[in-house]
């Protein structure tokens, strides 16, 4: 997995790519790290080039979730598509945080 953060104003948008497996576990600690903003901040993760999540990937979109709930943050997700799209679906997600396609 690899990823991007960008900010402009009000809004840090986080960007993965690849494939978001067990291996990368200790590498979201730099994504959490990355939503360390203000209370009130929207914190979106683009997942449109994401190709694959395994339950250890789903895991840590709680723990994002987690955080965003700690710091008072509006965490949303965006562009999941194919597998990652309908894993989100069948963990229910969708029901936790805005999940749009």
């Amino acid at each position: 997995m690899d990823f991007t953060v960008s900010d402009v104003h009000d809004l840090t948008e986080i960007r993965l790519s690849g494939r978001m497996t067990f291996t990368d576990h200790n590498a979201f600690r730099s994504v959490i790290a990355a939503m360390d903003r203000p209370a009130g901040h929207r914190v979106v993760f683009d997942l449109s080039d994401l190709e694959f999540v395994d339950s250890t990937g789903l895991g840590v979109f709680f723990i994002a979730h987690d955080t965003a709930r700690r710091k008072d943050l509006r965490l949303a997700m965006q562009g999941a598509r194919d597998q990652v799209h309908r894993v989100f679906r069948a963990a229910n997600l969708h029901g936790i945080f805005p999940v749009s396609a």
